[in-house]
């Protein structure tokens, strides 16, 4: 049952945000109203998620060297190398460039791993990446952004209710998940809700996608030319993400489905994680709201892509190679 949620979650979303954009056009002031329950939300979300984060398994995936190795190298240099001086260089504005960068640096967390899964990938190297991931980009993030922006220019953008935003729901909910999953290696009971909260992340996420559709996104005018712009980017990205999926694996020696595993990570983005840290941004920079929720939709459907052709076309199986 849980796995049928997560192979449908793209149609759960699509239609959580056409509800939202629905009641924030039909019902302004019935919208404004949820505004408040967003933000527990998006912690709760973020809590839900990172109990399934194995955070104490940080070691095993550094011992796989080849794969970590081109994990890393794809997902914190060559992809934000290229995504970032692309963006750089493109008439956007600001706060649309400072959505795109936000977004499409991080790595994916949580459903690269369903991804993974389900496009023949291996599992337990998803699994085993996922602290790897978290740990890098919450390093790394701020370093890029300074490096594209420039630390004027970023200063206008970040400043106390972002710090804030990023305290209380993303190292607290990391903090509380990490003790969650402590007291569920010594207590069954703790146990079984690790296990129940692995149910929420997907009704969770399309709560919150509604209620930014509601409060944020369908009261922003020209939402339609910031679309536009962004779109063909998101699409190119998924097309590069796939392309350097193949050439590292190749490079690596990867496995089949190692290589998958692989491509799917560079082709998720972490875009859950950095919406709170948007909504927090000051006046004028909603638009990197936006950018952040098309990408995320944009990301569900170049995943179902994914998931035809990295196995069976970009990615397939090799005979007489073994599993692994």
């Amino acid at each position: 049952m849980r796995e049928a949620l997560e192979r449908h979650q793209v149609w759960v979303y699509l239609a959580a945000l056409l509800a939202g954009l629905a009641l924030g056009g039909l019902r302004p002031a019935a919208a404004a109203g949820l505004e408040g329950g967003l933000w527990p939300l998006l912690g709760l979300l973020l809590y839900a998620t990172f109990t399934q984060v194995p955070l104490g398994r940080l070691g095993l995936a550094a011992r796989d060297w080849r794969f970590a190795g081109a994990l890393v190298l794809g997902n914190f240099l060559l992809l934000p190398l290229l995504v970032g001086s692309l963006v750089v260089a493109l008439p956007m504005a600001p706060a649309v460039k400072l959505g795109v960068l936000m977004v499409l640096l991080v790595p994916c967390t949580d459903w690269f791993i369903t991804f993974s899964h389900l496009g023949r990938g291996d599992a337990g190297r998803a699994i085993a990446a996922t602290p790897l991931l978290l740990a890098l980009q919450l390093v790394t993030l701020p370093s890029y952004l300074w490096l594209f922006l420039g630390a004027e220019w970023l200063s206008l953008a970040i400043g106390g209710p972002l710090l804030g935003a990023f305290a209380g729901l993303i190292l607290v909910p990391l903090a509380a998940a990490w003790l969650t999953r402590r007291l569920a290696s010594r207590r069954a009971g703790a146990h079984r809700l690790v296990a129940g909260l692995g149910w929420l992340p997907v009704p969770l996420l399309a709560a919150v996608l509604l209620l930014v559709a509601a409060t944020q996104v369908a009261g922003m005018a020209g939402v339609s030319g910031v679309v536009l712009q962004v779109l063909p980017l998101f699409i190119g990205y998924l097309t590069l993400a796939a392309l350097l999926g193949v050439g590292l694996g190749r490079l690596f020696g990867l496995s089949p489905p190692a290589a998958r595993t692989l491509t799917f990570s560079l082709g998720t983005r972490n875009s859950f994680v950095m919406l709170p840290i948007a909504l927090a941004l000051p006046q004028g920079w909603q638009a990197a709201v936006v950018v952040i929720v098309v990408q995320s939709l944009v990301e569900l459907f170049g995943m179902l892509a994914y998931l035809r052709l990295v196995p069976c076309r970009l990615i397939p199986d090799r005979p007489g190679t073994p599993p692994g």
